[in-house]
C-alpha cells in the first residue's frame, strides 16, 4: 500500500521501520526540528532522520487544518494514513483524506489511558498490563475503534523506559499483521464506560512527596525513569531519582535515616525508600555508592525542606 507516515519520538522508529519492508512511504509527517544550546543546533526528531536516510520526503507543519496542507496530503494519493505519537491533531478532512482512513498506533489496552502519557500513567498507578492498539482513528482524542491489540505483562521491576522499548517493537510487529489483513477484520467499538485518561506529564508532579504510601513513590519512581524522573532536593540541589526499593524505617516524612553506604528515606506507616540510582546536578547517573564516596546526605536531616 502507499502510505503517509505521520510520527515523532523513538517509540514511532520501529514502526517507520516495519512499514518500509512491505509498503511503499510516499512522505513522513513529523514534528518540526527543535534548535538547542548556544550554537543553536537543529536536532530534527528521530523519525525525521530515518526519512531522510530513505530519501522519504518529510514535513514538519505546525498545523494540518490549513486548505494548502490538506491539498498537499490528498496529492500523495496514499491508501492510508499511519500515526504513532505524532504530536498534532488531525483535522476531519485529513482523517477523510485516505480511501482507507487514518490507523494509529497506541501505546495502551484502549479504551484505558487514552490520551498523551499511557506508557507512564499505567505503571505509575499499578497496573500490571499494558498493550498496543491498532484503532482506526476518529475526530475525538483516541476514540475510534480498534482492529486489533497484543497485551504485554509489566513485571513489578519494569521501567517507563522498558516498557516503552517493549511496546515499540510491539507495535511494530501488530501494525504490519494488521495491515495485511485489513480488509478481513472487523473494528470493535470501545466501551466509553471503561475510558480512563493519561494527562500529559509535567515537572511539578516529578517532585517526590515523602508524605505518600512507598508503594506508590515506588511505582512513580518507575513510572518516570528515565524521563522525566522523578527527584528530591536538598541542600538547594536537586537529586534525580531512577530506582528505588521499599524497606523498614520509621521518621518523619522525608527524613534521612541512614548514615554511611546506603541513602535511606522515611515514607509514611513506618516504611521508607532505599535510593538505588541517583543523579546529581550537573553529574552523570550512578549507583547510590558511587554518589556517597564524595557526597554526605547527613542522618537526621529532611528533605526538600
Amino acid at each position: 500500500m502507499k502510505i503517509v507516515f505521520m510520527g515523532t519520538p523513538d517509540f514511532a522508529v520501529p514502526v517507520l521501520e516495519a512499514l518500509l519492508k512491505e509498503h511503499q512511504v510516499v512522505a513522513v509527517y513529523t514534528r518540526a526540528p527543535k534548535e538547542s544550546g548556544r550554537g543553536k543546533k537543529v536536532n530534527k526528531t528521530p523519525v525525521h532522520l530515518i526519512a531522510e536516510q530513505h530519501n522519504i520526503p518529510v514535513f514538519t507543519p505546525k498545523s494540518l487544518k490549513t486548505d494548502d496542507e490538506i491539498s498537499r496530503i490528498k496529492s500523495f494519493g496514499a491508501d492510508v494514513a499511519i500515526v504513532a505519537a505524532y504530536g498534532l491533531l488531525l483535522p476531519q478532512a485529513v482523517l477523510d483524506a485516505f480511501p482507507k482512513g487514518c490507523i494509529n498506533v497506541h501505546a495502551s489496552l484502549l479504551p484505558r489511558w487514552r490520551g498523551a502519557a499511557p506508557i507512564q500513567r499505567s505503571i505509575q498507578f499499578g497496573d500490571t498490563k499494558s498493550g498496543i492498539s491498532i484503532m482506526k482513528m476518529a475526530l475525538a482524542l483516541d476514540a475510534g475503534d480498534v482492529l486489533s491489540q497484543k497485551s504485554i505483562t509489566i513485571s513489578h521491576d519494569m521501567t517507563g523506559g522498558d516498557l516503552h522499548d517493549a511496546l515499540a517493537q510491539i507495535g511494530a510487529g501488530l501494525l504490519i499483521d494488521t495491515l495485511r489483513n485489513l480488509d478481513a477484520l472487523s473494528p470493535v467499538k470501545q466501551e466509553e464506560s471503561l475510558v480512563t485518561y493519561a494527562e500529559k506529564l509535567n515537572k511539578a508532579e516529578c517532585l517526590l512527596d515523602f508524605n505518600s504510601d512507598a508503594r506508590v513513590l515506588i511505582n512513580k519512581i518507575r513510572a518516570f525513569s528515565p524521563y522525566p524522573a522523578t527527584y528530591f532536593t536538598y541542600l538547594g540541589e536537586r537529586f534525580k531519582i531512577y530506582k528505588a526499593s521499599v524497606v523498614p524505617g520509621q521518621g518523619k516524612p522525608g527524613e534521612i535515616l541512614s548514615d554511611g553506604n546506603t541513602l535511606i528515606i522515611a515514607v509514611q506507616n513506618s516504611e521508607a525508600l532505599k535510593i538505588e540510582k541517583i543523579q546529581r546536578e550537573g553529574k552523570q547517573l550512578m549507583n547510590i555508592s558511587d554518589l556517597l564516596r564524595g557526597f554526605t546526605f547527613s542522618k537526621g536531616d529532611i528533605v526538600n525542606s
